[in-house]
């Protein structure tokens, strides 16, 4: 890969033309430092640890408030999101909420192109809106090293229009709302292929990948802070360090389908 496509971009306001270019394989990630005031991060934090809908995720030290499209059938996953979307859309929809706002400031760019974002559909139904999960892990990996390309490609949801994207890139949207310490993002530049998945067993999955078969590939931490939304393209393999304390962010993946549509999913 590119070393000079290997790097994160950092801006002080947030623009929609370097996520723009994540999403069409132009730069590898950007983060947008600060850019979710104080009050709405507190806001937003209390509804999610409030929430009727917090879970513990089964197996990880995460809680979480949505649902997850990962390693299930299409029929699941929308099942559940029919059933937790009410909480979620407690969660974000706050006076300035980034969610809103970051939807669209981004539709407002891709209407120059003739292009829309929105959410991922099957069969008249829709995708989770977004995933808001906190996690608290010591250790070397909060989230092992994984990548988010597998997942797309499950047998189990085809025909879910997040399998089109395949032809783009797959990205991830983070919007960090409480952060204690640690927990920055890591990303290895290596673009897993099939043949590697099926040796790890993780062809449908892409998680999780062995430490030690990431040495020798370049490697990229991003520090990140409350306030700060970043973009990145999840074909990378990439990991969240160890925390110390919460770290809780509003997340959804993203991509194109077509040239003129840009869907998002969990």
């Amino acid at each position: 890969m590119d070393p000079h496509f290997f790097r994160f971009d950092e801006r002080s306001e947030f623009d929609p033309e370097p996520v723009l270019d994540v999403l069409q394989g132009r730069r590898l990630g950007v983060i947008f430092r600060d850019v979710i005031p104080p009050a709405v991060r507190e806001d937003m934090t209390a509804r999610f640890w409030n929430s009727p809908g917090l879970t513990r995720r089964t197996g990880e030290p995460s809680y979480h408030v949505g649902a997850y499209h990962w390693n299930k059938p299409i029929d699941t996953y929308l099942a559940e999101t029919g059933k937790v979307v009410q909480d979620v859309m407690g969660v974000l929809d706050v006076a300035d909420s980034p969610w809103h706002w970051f939807r669209d400031r981004m539709n407002t760019r891709l209407s120059r192109d003739g292009a829309r974002l929105r959410l991922a559909e099957m069969n008249g139904e829709t995708a989770c809106p977004a995933l808001v999960r906190a996690w608290h892990k010591e250790g070397e990996y909060a989230l092992e090293p994984h990548e988010d390309e597998a997942q797309c490609r499950d047998p189990r949801q085809a025909g879910f229009e997040v399998q089109q994207v395949l032809r783009y890139e797959v990205c991830a949207t983070n919007m960090c709302i409480e952060h204690g310490s640690g927990g920055r993002l890591v990303l290895w530049n290596l673009r897993p292929d099939d043949e590697s998945r099926r040796r790890f067993g993780i062809e449908h999955s892409g998680f999780s990948y062995p430490p030690e078969t990431l040495d020798g590939f370049d490697r990229l931490t991003v520090d990140i802070r409350p306030g700060d939304v970043y973009v990145f393209n999840g074909r990378h393999v990439h990991a969240v360090d160890a925390t110390i304390g919460n770290r809780t962010a509003v997340s959804f993946l993203l991509g194109f389908i077509d040239d003129e549509t840009v869907v998002t999913w969990t």
